[in-house]
């Protein structure tokens, strides 16, 4: 017969023969003790988190607020460039263009390529790190990018404006008999679409834009009115939702009274228009509607510059705060920053959250706050400044060579 063992008997024994283990009298017991190890070990880990979150942060602080108080001058390769060249920038490269060619020169000072033409009046547009040249009145149009030639379009009909995406999309604004067209092509010059305008139904295009992703396109058209002029700023939509309307036409507002010269797309979602008055803010990738209207008074706007997310406008100011004052609005129409200056500047640039103005002897760096990080001169007349991927490091370009210059 199997044994049966009697485990209550066995366990009330053991529980009778071995002495329980007793905590002192306002001694924690086991469990409490576990519960304040692990109390410790968050509190302990949140404390090492905080540190190193105020550590990094006052890294970036500094990083973001550091003042330089030299400029170190790096002399590179020598540069052709004659008076009636135009410089721009193509990203952190320098294109350089005049009646007889166009070169992209890297920011080492190497040419990377260049194109050789006959124009009376080039006129040049950057998308990204697209560029497109072409002849005022004239009939063709070069596309490149940065590593080399895109294509070319012959449009048959002289060109009274233009505009390029960064996909190398063309509009065009082309001068017919009675009308005029709005063309878009390809980088190779395929058209891709087309539609006419007059002045008795739409008016005469003044402007005109492309989004970066090159399905929106933005017009100005100005026509008379009882007397006076009216402008329509029309968004059209060439993407699969402009398929869906008339003429791909998206939306528009009409602005009575004013002349709008101005139209931009900022990003593929976000574009401005500047009048006489006001500057106008729209948004949206598909119908975009109007996001803001910023009405100047009687401050008249001497020049505008942008990047992707910023719109600055300078006015000639009369108080003692500075020569000119600089406005500097969102993507959305906010007024972000307002800041004086007395620099005679030749251009104004938005990167990498710094306002760099300059002028060929001298120039100031910003941050977004109006902060004033460096002022300087030139130790040579520069002929544009490129900001790179280095908060503190830009490319010169001279009349004799390309330099880089390194704050200290």
């Amino acid at each position: 017969m199997a044994e049966v063992r009697d485990f209550t008997s066995y366990a009330s024994r053991m529980n009778k023969g071995v002495p329980q283990q007793e905590f002192p009298e306002g001694e924690p017991s086991y469990k409490e003790r576990i519960r304040n190890h692990r109390i410790v070990v968050v509190f302990r880990t949140v404390a090492i988190a905080v540190a190193v979150v105020l550590f990094v942060a006052l890294i970036y602080i500094g990083w973001r607020d550091k003042e330089y108080s030299e400029a170190v001058i790096i002399s590179g390769p020598a540069v052709t460039n004659g008076i009636d060249a135009k410089l721009i920038s193509l990203r952190e490269n320098v294109v350089q263009f005049s009646k007889d060619g166009i070169s992209c020169i890297n920011p080492s000072g190497t040419v990377v390529w260049n194109q050789t033409y006959e124009m009376q009046n080039p006129i040049a547009h950057t998308c990204g790190d697209v560029v497109a040249v072409g002849d005022y009145n004239g009939h063709t149009i070069y596309v490149s990018n940065a590593s080399g030639a895109l294509g070319e379009v012959d449009t048959n009909l002289p060109i009274r404006d233009f505009c390029v995406s960064s996909q190398g999309v063309v509009a065009a604004v082309l001068d017919g008999t009675n009308v005029t067209w709005i063309y878009l092509y390809d980088a190779k010059g395929n058209t891709l679409a087309n539609f006419k305008t007059t002045m008795k139904d739409s008016g005469y295009p003044i402007a005109v834009s492309i989004s970066p992703n090159g399905e929106l396109l933005c017009v100005s058209y100005v026509y008379p009115e009882d007397g006076a002029v009216k402008t329509s700023v029309a968004f059209f939509n060439f993407g699969s939702v402009g398929q869906n309307s008339i003429d791909n036409y998206a939306s528009g507002y009409d602005y009575p009274g004013v002349v709008v010269p101005l139209v931009q797309f900022m990003n593929s979602n976000s574009s401005f228009a500047v009048s006489d008055d006001r500057i106008m803010f729209y948004s949206g990738d598909q119908k975009p509607v109007s996001q803001a209207e910023i009405f100047t008074g009687d401050e008249e706007i001497r020049s505008i510059y942008f990047n992707d997310s910023y719109v600055g406008a300078v006015y000639p100011n009369s108080t003692t705060d500075g020569a000119y004052k600089l406005k500097v609005y969102n993507n959305r129409g906010e007024e972000v920053l307002t800041t004086f200056f007395n620099i005679e500047y030749s251009e104004v640039i938005f990167n990498n959250k710094q306002i760099i103005i300059y002028n060929e002897d001298e120039c100031m760096i910003q941050d977004m706050n109006g902060h004033v990080k460096y002022q300087g001169a030139f130790e040579t007349p520069v002929r544009i400044m490129v900001p790179t991927s280095v908060r503190s490091r830009f490319t010169l370009v001279t009349t004799d060579n390309v330099q880089t210059m390194n704050l200290k």
